[in-house]
């Protein structure tokens, strides 16, 4: 199998150690490539239109949107006019509605609210990539089910309300030993690597499971009772 080409990401911040931290952020996921920083939306524009002229489009940019010489959402729209097929992920302190409801408008997949930690990055720019990897999967002509699963990948657990009985402290850990396997595994298998119990490993992978988050399929030829697995849908 073709491995896929990594994605190509700009960092568009203008503070520099902020600019910095992203960057490093980026450096340390698998599946994503840096191609620069810049510090104002008149650079953001020009280098993603001569990227995207040049024949080595730029497929993500992390859009700040304080900027010194305009507001990230205005960037967004120009690049949405200019019809560059470029996603972004909006950046920003700014947590009123009317900000989130103009970056949805202007086309932003994900919105990252500062401070962030890099699990909570790491998790984003992850749900970013697979959405990207559903679609690219798909035929030029897709199915309503297959649309569905691509967006699902843009929800984070983090970003679903958790029912009675299911905590961030012991899913995130096990969504991320799931994204980490080969191979599907069992709610047996999870209680050394995650030191829980059966039921407890159970109850997080069915949750996850109708979620849409974990695929999940009978297991054949085990002894004693009929066992489920259960896999990162993005199968990595």
């Amino acid at each position: 199998m073709t491995k896929p080409a990594p994605i190509r990401v700009l960092v568009v911040e203008d503070e520099p150690l902020a600019a910095e931290a992203h960057a490093v952020y980026i450096g340390r996921l698998a599946g994503f490539e840096l191609v620069g920083t810049v510090g104002t939306g008149q650079e953001a524009f020009r280098r993603v239109a001569g990227a995207a002229s040049a024949g080595i489009p730029i497929d993500l940019v992390l859009m700040d949107m304080n900027l010194p010489d305009s507001h990230g959402l205005d960037v967004s729209r120009r690049i949405r006019a200019a019809g560059l097929a470029t996603d972004i992920i909006a950046i920003t302190a700014v947590r009123d509605l009317d900000n989130v409801r103009g970056a949805i408008a202007a086309g932003v997949v994900q919105y990252l609210i500062k401070p962030f930690s890099y699990a909570t990055f790491a998790t984003k720019l992850s749900s970013y990539r697979d959405f990207r990897a559903e679609l690219n999967a798909q035929a030029s002509v897709v199915t309503q089910s297959a649309v569905d699963h691509a967006f699902a990948s843009l929800r984070a657990p983090t970003d679903i309300p958790l029912p009675k009985g299911v905590a961030h402290s012991t899913l995130n850990p096990l969504v991320a030993y799931l994204r980490a396997q080969s191979a599907p595994v069992s709610a047996s298998e999870l209680m050394e690597p995650l030191g829980l119990s059966r039921v407890t490993a159970r109850r997080y992978l069915e949750y996850l499971a109708d979620t849409g988050l974990v695929l999940r399929a009978p297991r054949y030829g085990t002894p004693g009772r009929p066992e489920n697995e259960y896999r990162w849908k993005s199968g990595r």
